[in-house]
């Protein structure tokens, strides 16, 4: 159902595959943002990056699926 409602919207694998791509650069430049921040807001700015981090497997399954359904 999802998928099918991306392909309408005009979503296609390459698009979420790249967009996969550019969280992984993302997380990695929220974690090493983190390490430049001081102690106090170290915590929060890490578990930002390993937020950021747990996107890019499901965006880029999603893509896959898509990739299925054309």
């Amino acid at each position: 159902m999802v998928v099918r409602l991306l392909h309408r919207a005009g979503v296609r694998s390459t698009h979420l595959h790249l967009v996969s791509l550019a969280s992984v650069g993302l997380c990695v430049t929220l974690w090493v943002r983190a390490k430049t921040v001081d102690q106090e807001q170290r915590g929060n700015a890490e578990r930002r990056a390993l937020f950021v981090g747990l996107w890019p497997p499901t965006l880029w399954l999603i893509g896959d699926s898509l990739e299925g359904s054309q």
